[in-house]
């Protein structure tokens, strides 16, 4: 019974490496990966530069080309949205504690960071200047480089100020108005009592 059971084990050690041994691949990075790098267009990682342009890039996949290209659209969108005005939040935290005393002692610390980035803000002119297509195992790798004319992105950012003043001069003026008001009925109430 004892060499039946140690037989079974045998032949099931012997079946699991043999499973696990034609599924090792060799090399760090697997060939559909250095496929893909090699496959990059270099303006990808390197956009050119213009003084008259912010310019973006952005890549998506997808099984429908139409929707590849414009999920890479919109990736190139929102770098040129974040170059323009990104608003940040961050929060921080740090947790220390000391348990314990002299050699027994236990130090715990823990940090916790995060980061929240809004991006709202209105793109004119932007216009997609290059576009590479891969085919990557039956899906589409678009590859997108987009341009926005410096010029369109001051005249946005200048028209944005310009509705920020005119409503910050509007609140001031109400505001100047309920101060004005507050003290003609200061002085009523005390024209009143005379």
């Amino acid at each position: 019974m004892k060499f039946l059971r140690l037989a079974l084990m045998l032949a099931l050690v012997v079946i699991l490496i043999g499973c696990g041994a034609s599924q090792q691949q060799t090399g760090i990075t697997p060939k559909a990966t250095q496929e893909t790098m090699e496959a990059i267009p270099g303006w990808f990682l390197n956009p050119p530069e213009d003084p008259n342009f912010i310019i973006a890039t952005g890549t998506a996949t997808s099984r429908d080309l139409q929707l590849a290209r414009d999920k890479a659209g919109d990736a190139a969108r929102m770098d040129i949205a974040k170059t323009i005005e990104t608003k940040f939040n961050g929060l921080s935290k740090r947790f220390q504690e000391e348990v314990g005393t002299g050699e027994d002692a236990q130090y715990l610390d823990q940090f916790t960071q995060a980061t929240k980035a809004v991006v709202s803000t209105v793109l004119s002119g932007a216009t997609i200047d290059k576009t590479e297509v891969k085919n990557e195992q039956g899906t589409f790798r678009v590859y997108v480089l987009m341009k926005m004319p410096i010029g369109a992105s001051s005249e946005a950012l200048l028209n944005k100020l310009k509705q920020q003043e005119q409503l910050y001069t509007r609140f001031r003026a109400s505001e100047t108005f309920k101060d004005l008001e507050a003290e003609t009925q200061k002085f009523d109430e005390w024209k009143k009592a005379e």
